[in-house]
């Protein structure tokens, strides 16, 4: 065997240990854009994207699944009653992008412009997949949105209605968190673990987010006990590992400082 062909041997092994086929990962960005421009695009023909849908999800789940409880329609079929109500709460989070940010001019700029709303929408999309035992697909998915708007939403979250997030960039929700209904959260923020450990797998880890709460940018908030009560406003910057009691305002304050006047010459 000479030197390149046992170089071949070598990567040929390794590659089997586990078995990737990356046209699983490309298949499924597909799938996912094709299914937002079903529900979004009005030049596009629902009836026939449906139809399109299901094949092409038929086909992903082949490269993605292995387990004999479920089967590929029994999911799909599923996963399709799910739609009209994922785009009725999209719809409500649209709302709320236009009703919140002055800077949008109307509906249409958030459902073609808005990264995160983009975010969200594949958030929907991938945590129903998620609750269907449907696995790696879901993640692919969210990690497709998070290339496209530097958003980081994990499938497993649990997210309420008319969601906003402004600006998108930056932003991490954890696998555990709770965020409940009418929550507004800026670019940057964080909403993570306070530490980590695989031994954590099946424990919350992230915090809850009550109801009309509003998180300025590249806030901090870590821990799975840790609670902001309803009603609350979370100041840019801020880092909090401790519950949050409703109607509350926390907030950074800087320290000013002023410079000694140099000496005229």
């Amino acid at each position: 065997m000479t030197v390149k062909e046992n170089i071949i041997h070598r990567i040929i092994n390794s590659k089997n240990k586990p078995k990737l086929n990356f046209s699983l990962k490309h298949k499924t960005e597909a799938f996912t854009d094709n299914l937002f421009h079903t529900l979004f695009d009005a030049t596009t023909c629902v009836e026939q994207n449906i139809n399109q849908l299901e094949i092409d999800f038929k086909e992903i789940y082949k490269l993605a699944c292995t387990n004999p409880k479920f089967t590929c329609t029994d999911i799909w079929q599923q996963f399709l009653k799910t739609l009209p109500e994922i785009l009725e709460n999209l719809n409500l989070d649209a709302q709320e992008f236009v009703k919140s940010d002055p800077a949008s001019t109307n509906i249409e700029e958030v459902y073609l412009a808005y990264p995160g709303f983009y975010a969200i929408a594949i958030f929907r999309f991938s945590h129903e997949l998620l609750l269907l035992n449907t696995p790696l697909i879901p993640r692919l998915m969210s990690e497709y949105a998070h290339t496209k708007t530097g958003t980081d939403i994990h499938p497993g979250a649990t997210i309420g209605n008319s969601f906003f997030i402004d600006h998108a960039t930056g932003t991490v929700i954890g696998e555990t968190c709770i965020i409940k209904n009418n929550v507004k959260i800026y670019q940057g923020v964080t909403l993570g673990a306070l530490h980590v450990s695989k031994e954590l797998i099946n424990t919350k880890r992230h915090p809850t987010v009550e109801n009309n709460v509003t998180i300025y940018a590249n806030a901090t908030i870590l821990g799975g006990k840790t609670v902001i009560g309803e009603n609350s406003t979370i100041g840019g910057n801020v880092w909090i590992t401790k519950s949050i009691p409703k109607n509350s305002m926390v907030y950074h304050k800087p320290e000013i400082i002023l410079k000694p006047k140099k000496n005229e010459a």
